[in-house]
């Protein structure tokens, strides 16, 4: 249960959140026509006479969304409705060629599940938490209105219009921004491991509608407001509490809250008043005429279920279970699909390189995956080509530090070499002097001068100043560049203080 509170004037108030996040399903054709939905082409150049909605023209769903809207509802564990259909909401608006828009209303696809959003201290969550969902419904998105491209007129790009959404409508079982902002970056991952929405928030194609209202604790429930298509993590974090203390304040100054639809502007990071928030009743709702309710088997949802990928709360539990990660290092690893697949990659690669069993390996390409290799890529910033850092590169460079041949400096050095060049890490080790000395004989050479030329620190040390040992290590790194291997300087120094 998050702690969250607003300190007002007058004492403290609750935050109230649900969100409904709209997310474009992955198909290369629209929800009712064969229309491209790619992003970025010129403007009116993927509409179809349905998108168009001109006289005649009648809608047939696309199936791939249908399947696409029911693989997301068995990875959040929601209820398939295997009988749903499609209504027409009606509103004029210039971007909405038709006059309503077809979505489902009373009947939707999916009905009732659930996200877990983890416990992470640091971000301001004490512990793990489920966050209830009411529905997914599939419906079709309006075009978009371009207000900077005339003096004195606005122009319409269809492109949009008539392309699949996934409604995903959230309890408001959320209090604080903090879990505002994990529950989306939890979705948006499942909905990226599941492959039914690509998650771009900055191309338009997921978007959150934020309601947000207060209340003294324990009270019932305040008036919500809506803002409207808030497009980053951040930005959703930032309107629940803008909002948040906006309603406080409006509150404790005598006045009451309207229920209405409002807009962010991220510049300034407050919310404005878009229109007052309508009702169902307000939009006409009734079902669509020319589409007949949608019908699906057992067959075809159990196809699916087969369809789905490991998804990550059972591959964070695996790899704690399994891998021996820590609960830390496997939320960070199973965070975003990319994350995963190059750790996984690079895991598979090293245990085939050593011989070893993966296990065995796990945590040393988990820190090398989110700690090493990350850095390393930062700091080179441009210089570093991302072609180069192949998983067969990394796993040469692991497969050298793990056989005591180089420290972890000289990977990080070999690494940085390899994004710049290419070069193979075994040859750049050898020919650029990046190999750790393990032989016992150079190493006690080295070590016996440094005795040598202190004496004083040797009784010392004999005489119970144990943390000179770090002196006499230090010394010898230093005599020998570096290059000395740590676990062999220990072991001779020891036998030669006694």
């Amino acid at each position: 249960m998050s702690n969250y509170r607003i300190q007002g004037a007058t004492g403290e108030w609750e935050v109230v959140i649900g969100l409904e996040v709209h997310a474009q399903v992955t198909s290369e054709a629209k929800l009712f026509s064969s229309s491209s939905t790619s992003f970025g082409a010129e403007p009116n150049t993927q509409v179809s006479l349905i998108d168009a909605a001109m006289p005649g023209m009648l809608p047939v769903p696309n199936m791939e969304c249908i399947r696409q809207a029911v693989r997301t509802g068995l990875a959040i564990n929601a209820q398939i409705n295997k009988w749903s259909r499609f209504d027409r909401k009606n509103y004029f608006y210039a971007d909405l060629p038709q006059g309503y828009q077809i979505s489902q209303l009373y009947h939707p696809i999916v009905g009732e599940g659930e996200l877990l959003i983890e416990a992470d201290e640091k971000a301001g969550l004490p512990e793990d938490k489920i966050i209830g969902i009411e529905r997914i419904h599939v419906e079709q998105d309006a075009g978009k209105l371009m207000h900077d491209q005339h003096p004195s007129m606005s122009y319409v790009d269809l492109n949009r219009c008539g392309v699949a959404l996934m409604e995903i409508v959230s309890r408001p079982d959320m209090t604080s921004p903090a879990e505002a902002g994990a529950y989306l970056a939890k979705l948006r991952s499942i909905l990226r491991y599941v492959g039914s929405c690509d998650g771009n928030m900055d191309q338009g194609s997921m978007r959150a509608d934020v309601n947000v209202s207060v209340r003294r604790p324990g009270e019932e429930l305040g008036t919500r407001t809506e803002t409207k298509n808030v497009n980053s993590v951040r930005f959703v974090m930032q309107v629940v509490e803008t909002e948040a203390n906006r309603q406080v304040e409006v509150l404790e100054d005598g006045g009451r809250i309207v229920q209405e639809t409002r807009l962010f502007d991220p510049t300034a990071g407050t919310t404005r008043s878009m229109r007052s928030k309508e009702d169902a009743h307000d939009y006409r709702y009734f079902p669509d005429p020319d589409l007949l309710p949608v019908e699906l088997d057992d067959a075809f949802v159990e196809a699916c279920k087969a369809s789905l990928p490991e998804l990550p709360d059972a591959k964070r539990t695996r790899y704690v279970e399994t891998l021996g990660l820590t609960p830390y290092n496997a939320r960070e690893l199973t965070a975003e699909v990319e994350t995963f697949a190059r750790f996984e990659t690079l895991l598979s690669e090293t245990a085939r390189a050593l011989g070893k069993d993966e296990a065995k390996l796990a945590t040393q390409v988990a820190n090398w995956s989110l700690s090493v290799a990350p850095g390393v890529l930062k700091s080179l910033g441009d210089e570093a080509d991302p072609a180069n850092s192949t998983a067969e590169a990394q796993a040469k460079i692991l497969k050298l530090q793990d056989a005591g041949e180089i420290s972890g400096g000289q990977a990080k050095e070999i690494y940085e070499i390899v994004l710049k060049t290419g070069r193979d890490p075994e040859e750049i080790a050898e020919t650029e002097g990046l190999k750790q000395v393990s032989d016992t004989g150079a190493i006690e050479a080295q070590i016996d001068e440094i005795l040598r030329a202190n004496p004083e620190k040797v009784e010392e040390y004999r005489g119970g100043k144990d943390k000179l040992f770090g002196f006499f290590v230090g010394q010898t790194m230093k005599a020998m560049k570096g290059k000395g291997n740590p676990a062999v300087v220990n072991q001779i120094l020891k036998q030669k203080l006694g």
